[in-house]
């Protein structure tokens, strides 16, 4: 069993696997950090300041000033506003995420080349015009003799 664990392990798709984990975390805080830091407090200024982070719905019998307050008692509340920003933040990496992938689709498709051309499979019988293979010493349509051409 310790034999086929270190052949796991020595597979490169476990390293590939892993390096895609540890590329993924880094790149989630720079987008988090995006919409945290850049785009947050735009659209922040579009609501007029309106924090979404303190709204709430109060379940208990007691009247609480802020969602800190009510948190700090105890009171059973519905952080809806916590909800509505975790959706903005979800819409708008998913904008950035989808940008940034179209661009390196469009990157990808500019710089992709064509395969160059192999050696022709296949040539053309010069009596019947039928597509016959390019080693053939006969036509398998007309029997016509190929290898003299």
């Amino acid at each position: 069993m310790l034999d086929e664990f270190r052949k796991f392990i020595a597979r490169g798709s476990f390293f590939d696997l892993a390096v895609g984990i540890a590329v993924g975390a880094a790149f989630s805080t720079v987008v988090n950090s995006l919409v945290k830091d850049i785009l947050m407090p735009p659209i922040g200024l579009l609501t007029s300041g309106v924090d979404f982070s303190e709204l709430y719905l109060n379940l208990s019998d007691g009247e609480f000033a802020s969602l800190a307050e009510a948190t700090q008692a105890g009171a059973a509340t519905i952080n809806y506003g916590i909800f509505i920003n975790n959706v903005i933040s979800f819409l708008v990496v998913a904008v950035v995420l989808f940008l940034l992938i179209r661009q390196y689709n469009r990157i990808q498709d500019r710089y992709r080349r064509e395969p160059a051309p192999g050696a022709p499979t296949e040539k053309t019988c010069p009596r019947c015009r039928m597509t016959v293979p390019v080693d053939a010493t006969r036509c398998p349509h007309c029997t016509s003799d190929l290898s003299t051409e």
